[in-house]
């Protein structure tokens, strides 16, 4: 597990809700985005995994969450032992898979989905496997703002990317608006989801000079998508990017969604088992051994503790 190099107490403090910082196209640079994006305030990561071939690679970097795109006949069984052997983890990236769905309930962990222009779908069979007490995180979310409330009773929370930027403003804006404050996350999608708008300064990732000498592009099947330049790779940084961009359209100061989706995501990966709720709860005891007059301080502050890890994949 990484620690946070010392931030710059001017900088906000962000929490990366969806990103794939194992992905074979950043794997080997991996360590200075994470230098780079904690320096900038981004205080955890939630890895996601993207099938059982990466499940323990994401592990020994986040300990975090499985998508199984690419499953072998014994893949639940599979599952269900890296649950056993790995509390912290949460229930990973599913594309409306009914099976994770119910897994995710039985163990009360948070699920992560990525809906792509299925949410009627989605919501029946959220609706008939739900409600989710843990969470669902509805990675770069995209859907109407019309289902945001059908959404947010079954559990739902919404996570914002880069994808944002595609999406037409006003209809933008107006999705945004239907969201509960307390619902609301930021991601990157890390290396993928780079924002795209006019007049904004983009961190590049850097190359990998090996990767470079000898000319060859670091493919997997693991891999969603393959690029032959860094410059449509999304830098975890560029979490930046979205924040304002978001803010602009709530119409709030980006202060104020920093602090509220560190909470909420805070809160979402509090689960029984997570490093989050370990943390936390042994923030909570030191403070119900404090004084009384310092205890609330202590509770509410103790999200803002710096010797929280830079990233574990929530998990």
């Amino acid at each position: 597990m990484a620690q946070a190099p010392a931030r710059a107490a001017s900088v906000v403090r962000l929490f990366d809700a969806h990103c794939h910082l194992q992905d074979p196209r950043v794997l080997s640079v991996a360590p200075s985005l994470i230098r780079a994006a904690t320096a900038a305030g981004v205080a955890r990561f939630a890895v996601n995994g993207t099938s059982e071939k990466d499940w323990h690679l994401v592990k020994q970097m986040a300990e975090e969450y499985p998508w199984v795109p690419e499953r072998s006949p014994d893949w639940m069984d599979s599952l269900r032992r890296f649950f056993a052997e790995t509390p912290e983890a949460a229930v990973g990236e599913v594309e409306v898979f009914q099976q994770q769905l119910e897994l995710a309930k039985e163990l009360n962990k948070p699920v992560s989905v990525h809906c792509v222009r299925a949410f009627g779908d989605l919501l029946e069979i959220l609706k008939r496997t739900g409600p989710f007490p843990a969470g669902v995180l509805l990675h770069s979310y995209l859907g109407s703002a019309e289902m945001v409330s059908s959404l947010e009773i079954l559990g739902c929370y919404f996570s914002l990317s880069g994808f944002l930027t595609g999406m037409k403003s006003t209809k933008a804006k107006k999705m945004l608006k239907s969201m509960p404050l307390d619902r609301i996350l930021l991601e990157t999608d890390a290396p993928d989801a780079l924002p795209k708008l006019d007049d904004i300064s983009l961190l590049a990732v850097p190359v990998d000079s090996s990767s470079a000498d000898n000319g060859e592009s670091k493919k997997d099947s693991n891999s969603r998508a393959s690029t032959t330049s860094n410059e449509s790779l999304n830098h975890p940084s560029n979490i930046h990017i979205v924040m304002k961009y978001v803010a602009s359209l709530l119409e709030i100061s980006e202060i104020e969604l920093a602090e509220v989706t560190y909470k909420n995501a805070t809160k979402l990966f509090s689960y029984h088992g997570s490093k989050v709720h370990n943390e936390v709860e042994a923030v909570m005891l030191t403070a119900a051994q404090a004084p009384a007059r310092h205890r609330v301080w202590m509770v509410e502050d103790a999200v803002a503790s710096d010797e929280f890890p830079a990233w574990h994949g929530c998990g």
